[in-house]
């Protein structure tokens, strides 16, 4: 007589969606936090490459895996691991036009069973400077600086290894504006405009964007959840205003003096480099992908609304 065998239910932790997140500073941990309750079927694995920060993460309910962007070798164990990824990290400097850490990455996750869904944290720096005009996820890339040329490289690498064939990860790219919070660290223009920074003349100025860290970790997970293959999205609130319009409202917010204002010319003598570049890159975005396609609802829609929360 034959019997049927029963085949025994696999361990709750190998039902789980793991959801695994590189580079999991402010903005991942608030994307934790606004998971909470996270569901009893997903399990969030951070990689982490300082021990000092094991301890936070792990208190946030977040399974620790230690492991460095720099060093290949650490990575090894990341294969086969995760559903899904979050990638946060910044690229580092050992390149000054490719992103080696990304690649390390990819190269790691291809030996296992590869995550389904992919979030990568980019910036709309990749634009360069538009001159002021409007816009939108189709516009051509033209980096001015390194680290745009970086994150550029690295959306690239992510995006040809989505195209790979079926089976290969839906990759979401969110292009990131200046991110701001109260309740983050340098999070606010306060101690700039305590420092009596100055911004760039009215006839000089730049339009800048910005998004909420909040609203950011947000717009994270409605990319991974909805967010269409190969797609890219501006990651901005509805805000577009001047830079120095932007310190403006902040000083007066604060009840400080508004910053000393300069000719471009001046700016060039006196500010440093990475400051500078800022100040000379001018776009408005769209946001119309993030409302309409991911349904986010920005919590903060101006900074002047995330500022005074």
């Amino acid at each position: 007589m034959l019997h049927r065998v029963r085949s025994r239910a696999l361990p709750a932790r190998f039902r789980r969606h793991r959801l695994l997140i590189v580079g999991c500073g402010d903005v991942g941990t608030r994307l934790v936090r606004s998971l909470q309750p996270v569901p009893r079927r997903v399990q969030v694995l951070a990689l982490n490459s300082t021990p000092e920060r094991s301890e936070a993460l792990r208190a946030a309910g977040i399974r620790v895996l230690a492991g460095n962007l720099d060093e290949p070798a650490t990575l090894r164990r990341l294969a086969g691991l995760a559903h899904s990824l979050v990638h946060l990290a910044p690229p580092g400097t050992a390149s000054p036009a490719t992103d080696p850490r990304t690649r390390a990455l990819i190269a790691a996750l291809r030996r296992g069973r590869l995550p389904q869904r992919v979030v990568y944290g980019s910036t709309s720096g990749v634009y360069g400077n538009r001159q002021g005009r409007w816009t939108d996820e189709t516009a051509q890339p033209a980096p001015l600086t390194a680290r745009a040329q970086r994150r550029l490289d690295a959306e690239q690498a992510l995006r040809q290894w989505g195209r790979a064939g079926q089976g290969f990860p839906a990759i979401r790219i969110l292009r990131i504006p200046g991110i701001y919070a109260p309740d983050r660290e340098g999070g606010t223009p306060r101690e700039r405009l305590q420092r009596g920074t100055p911004v760039l003349a009215q006839q000089d100025d730049v339009f800048t964007n910005h998004i909420h860290a909040d609203d950011l970790a947000r717009a994270c997970l409605r990319a991974l959840w909805k967010g269409a293959p190969q797609r890219i999205y501006n990651a901005n609130d509805d805000s577009c205003s001047r830079m120095g319009d932007y310190f403006d409202m902040a000083a007066d917010l604060y009840g400080l003096p508004r910053p000393p204002r300069l000719p471009l010319a001046q700016a060039r003598e006196q500010l440093p480099p990475t400051l500078l570049s800022f100040m000379q890159e001018s776009r408005r975005l769209h946001n119309w992908r993030l409302k309409r396609e991911l349904g986010l609802v920005l919590r903060y829609p101006t900074p002047e609304h995330g500022l005074r929360a």
